[in-house]
């Protein structure tokens, strides 16, 4: 699945898998003090939630990719009805980075299959992370990863795990400063074009 929540800058691309190089212990990413919370979102907030999702996926990825690549794929992954069922799913935890009432990011732990170049007994997966672009380099993105690894780590987690494109090598900085390292790749399907994501991971 896609881990896109930074907008990428543009790159080549790379091919194959990558080898992994001894993977740091993770580390409290910084915060900004004051300006927002964070709390575990439930089935009430599934309307805010797509609208959240569908905005900061337009907003980082509509310009490079085909018009009605996105769409599909909006229509697909962000109405309320397949938020709600998400939100519904025991293997699925949601996160929410709020100032005030409004929304300023979301971030979605899941529980599922895990690719074979992750590592560990019990791995579980950062399958979302997105801040509005009005939050981004504010704090938003490392609050939401601290409450992921917190609660993977109170599930008894021992990996967390998560798939970035690999033209997006600001959201794949964000992720080696918060300790994760690359430890493969892999195809993902959008719409009509092959896209390789960096699969990487970090030991709890």
């Amino acid at each position: 699945m896609l881990q896109r929540g930074m907008k990428p800058q543009r790159a080549q691309r790379t091919h194959g898998a990558i080898e992994a190089p001894a993977t740091p212990q993770p580390r409290a990413c910084q915060l900004a003090e004051g300006q927002f919370k964070i709390r575990q979102a439930d089935v009430g907030d599934a309307a805010v939630l797509a609208a959240l999702a569908t905005r900061t996926f337009t907003d980082s990825f509509a310009a490079y990719n085909k018009p009605e690549d996105v769409e599909a794929y909006l229509a697909k992954s962000f109405t309320p009805a397949q938020i709600e069922r998400e939100l519904s799913d025991p293997r699925s935890t949601f996160f929410l980075a709020e100032v005030g009432s409004m929304a300023a990011g979301y971030a979605k732990l899941r529980d599922g299959e895990v690719p074979s170049c992750v590592s560990g007994s019990r791995p579980i997966e950062i399958h979302r992370l997105y801040a509005l672009e009005s939050w981004h380099g504010r704090g938003v993105g490392s609050a939401l990863m601290n409450a992921c690894l917190d609660r993977a780590r109170r599930s008894g987690c021992d990996t967390v795990w998560l798939a970035v494109w690999d033209r997006n090598p600001r959201a794949r900085n964000f992720y080696r400063k918060c300790g994760f390292a690359d430890v493969g790749s892999k195809i993902f399907q959008f719409g009509s074009d092959a896209q390789i994501d960096v699969v990487m991971q970090v030991r709890l």
